[in-house]
């Protein structure tokens, strides 16, 4: 028996079997999910960057009323009485029965605990103080939308000019003070 090269010396079942040499210079594109998934990350990273020196932008948005074309204006005016309608007098704060937390968010060491403390001295019942990790662009109240006077009260307190409604992982029935550099000494 003969052994040919390229042969392997063992007799032929009647099937050629071509092997193929593997090429490693092809390239396997990934399936468009994967690639969207790459283009919106690459996006968010360009947009956090270009946009994480800014203060957020605020607006008051004012509502207009639009007449209606189907009302009529009335040939004669009707005098109604118009009701005298008292003041509302404003919601009075019971300092001592609303719970703030205080947060650094400065680098100023012991700022927290000094706003606490005086937070404490006009009557507000400080129930923690911490670092906060986060970018805010100045020194804020943040309140849950049922203590919102409380708020705006701790604000005028503290010397804090912004004040906002509680987002994220804030609680929701105390008031959170985050201090930036800005915040009065």
């Amino acid at each position: 028996m003969a052994i040919f090269p390229g042969s392997t010396g063992f007799p032929s079942t009647g099937r050629t079997h071509s092997r193929r040499r593997r090429d490693e210079r092809g390239v396997a594109f990934p399936s468009p999910l994967v690639m969207l998934s790459v283009l919106a990350v690459a996006m968010a990273s360009i947009t956090f960057v270009a946009t994480r020196d800014q203060a957020p932008t605020e607006r008051r948005v004012e509502t207009a009323t639009i007449a209606s074309a189907d009302q009529t204006p009335s040939p004669e005016p009707t005098a109604t009485p118009t009701p005298t309608k008292e003041p509302k007098p404003e919601p009075r704060v019971k300092r001592g029965e609303v719970y703030v937390e205080v947060y650094n968010n400065s680098g100023i060491k012991g700022l927290a605990a000094s706003t606490a403390a005086k937070a404490t001295g006009v009557g507000w019942a400080v129930v923690g103080e911490d670092n906060w990790q986060g970018l805010i662009p100045t020194s804020t109240v943040y309140f849950p939308p049922r203590l919102k006077a409380a708020g705006k009260q701790l604000a005028l307190d503290l010397g804090i000019r912004r004040t906002a409604p509680a987002v994220g992982v804030m609680k929701r029935d105390r008031l959170t003070v985050i201090l930036t550099a800005d915040a009065p000494q």
